[in-house]
């Protein structure tokens, strides 16, 4: 059973007095175990779909299903929840808390889903040496390197235990060896764990890790 699914997405933005399409009817399923990776040239609408899966983006038209939940943007109050229970986000931007140390960000992350105190330190230390980040965790974004920033938004996303892993270019920042072990470490997590993992990518490494390749053109999705 799909634990992600999107039915008929069409999103659109306004630019003065026109309606720009950017999604034009897009329907896909995305499996727990399953690691699918989404690619497309700038510009083809790959950010505006996740950003839509991952309910921080409503919908011209169409439905999105998050675990058998179908999404509803007229009660918008429920989507922090949702997002919080389901969904870990890699934002390519990283998004990460300034005045919070690597460690801090990780457990901050974890808080928010019901786990604090020991248990929380212990599973932040655990992430962010999964991502090679361990001798790091008490310095500050304003301290940490571009791929630095990345491995700690990838180890944030990772906390708790979200079905739904959506990462928007995640070895981006990244040398090409701790590339490999990144993608490596998101195809453990379907296989193992049993998540579903997105990943918007431009990196070719990525197919290596992939159950499956989509890719979007002028706002259709191709497979």
């Amino acid at each position: 059973m799909a634990v992600l699914e999107a039915h008929l997405v069409t999103k659109s933005f306004v630019e003065g007095r026109e309606q720009v399409p950017v999604l034009r009817g897009i329907s896909l399923e995305l499996e727990r175990g399953e690691v699918a990776i989404l690619e497309g040239p700038s510009g083809s609408g790959k950010t505006t779909l996740l950003f839509i899966l991952g309910c921080l983006l409503t919908p011209t038209s169409g439905r999105v299903v998050v675990e058998g939940e179908q999404v509803d943007p007229r009660r918008p109050a429920r989507l922090p929840g949702l997002r919080q229970r389901s969904i870990g986000f890699v934002f390519q931007q990283f998004n990460l808390f300034s005045a919070l140390t690597a460690m801090e960000n990780v457990e901050y992350a974890l808080n928010i889903k019901g786990i604090t105190g020991s248990s929380a330190r212990r599973e932040a230390g655990r992430l962010l040496e999964a991502v090679e980040m361990s001798d790091r965790r008490r310095a500050r974004p304003r301290d940490l390197s571009g791929g630095q920033k990345q491995r700690v938004a990838i180890a944030r996303a990772l906390a708790g235990e979200a079905a739904i892993i959506l990462a928007d270019e995640p070895t981006a920042n990244i040398d090409p060896r701790l590339a490999g072990r990144v993608l490596e470490l998101f195809q453990r997590l379907a296989k193992d764990e049993d998540r579903a993992i997105l990943i918007v990518s431009h990196d070719p490494k990525a197919r290596v890790v992939a159950d499956r390749v989509m890719q979007i053109q002028d706002g259709c999705l191709i497979e």
